[in-house]
């Protein structure tokens, strides 16, 4: 069987409290999930689930009260700043806003080669790199010369995906990656992380707030709630016949082509809401 790559283990997270002595802020209680090589995990939730916390902490950015997260044998749980550096090359990140995650300042040769440089890499390697990588992501060579706001949200995101791709990563964390695109770019930017993975054998934490898109790039997806995952198991079993009742919600909001099964979602939807209040009320 083959070892996880990540591994998080009963994971808390825990903030301080607003005000003179209150209560520390649990953002997630005893989460545990894996991620093999080469595979996508989605991780779906509502805001305010705790999904990105969990993302945040796997790339040490979210402070681990208990329990541990493992990358390929090895506890990352607590490493200091400088102990974690060595680790970029293998985790990696690509963030929600295009816009706000490129440095506007610097061309895209420049935001590319940024990390090569910083590990060291030659500068004749870098170009042939930077080249190797545009052509990864579907962007043309010329863009090299050019500075973000001359590109599309679409192909801002295909160059943060370069830059996530430019050490070879085998993980990367995806923050609600194509959640401020329009639904055809997303479908390709989708396609791309897709296509990317059969080439490259990358891993996926996929954290998003739509099940439709999890369901378009995951093997498996982890539901959570609350600071807990509800549901976990196979993409099409949790994305098509969920069986909590919190994915259950999850699935009757998310929007669908047909205006009268919308009509039908959206109907079934709020029975179930009222059944829930109901219940709560009794």
């Amino acid at each position: 069987m083959t070892a996880p790559l990540l591994e998080v283990s009963d994971l808390v997270v825990e903030y301080p409290g607003k005000g003179f002595r209150a209560e520390p802020f649990r953002a997630l209680k005893g989460v545990s999930l894996d991620i093999l090589p080469g595979e996508t995990v989605g991780l779906v939730g509502e805001s305010g689930s705790g999904k990105t916390t969990l993302g945040r902490a796997a790339l040490g950015l979210a402070p681990v009260t208990e329990g541990s997260i493992v990358f390929d044998g090895r506890d990352i749980s607590h490493l200091t700043r400088r102990e974690r550096r060595p680790l970029s090359a293998d985790i990696q990140v690509v963030f929600q806003d295009p816009y706000s995650s490129l440095n506007p300042s610097m061309t895209i040769e420049q935001i590319l080669t940024e990390p090569l440089t910083a590990a060291g890499v030659g500068a004749r390697e870098a170009r042939d790199r930077v080249r190797e990588l545009l052509d990864q992501v579907g962007l043309p060579g010329d863009a090299r010369s050019r500075l973000p706001r001359e590109f599309s949200g679409g192909q801002r995101q295909r160059v943060a995906i370069a830059r996530a791709l430019a050490l070879r990563p085998r993980l990367i964390v995806c923050d609600e990656p194509v959640s401020a695109l329009d639904l055809s770019t997303q479908a390709r930017v989708l396609d791309l992380f897709i296509e990317i993975q059969e080439r490259t054998g990358v891993a996926y934490l996929f954290v998003t707030h739509d099940l439709a898109v999890v369901r378009h790039v995951s093997h498996r997806v982890a539901v959570m709630y609350r600071g807990e995952i509800v549901e976990s198991g196979d993409a099409d079993q949790v994305t098509s016949r969920p069986e909590h009742p919190y994915t259950q919600r999850l699935f009757m909001a998310a929007p669908v082509p047909d205006p009268d099964r919308q009509e039908e979602r959206r109907a079934a939807r709020r029975a179930f809401l009222a059944s829930e209040a109901a219940r709560g009320a009794a």
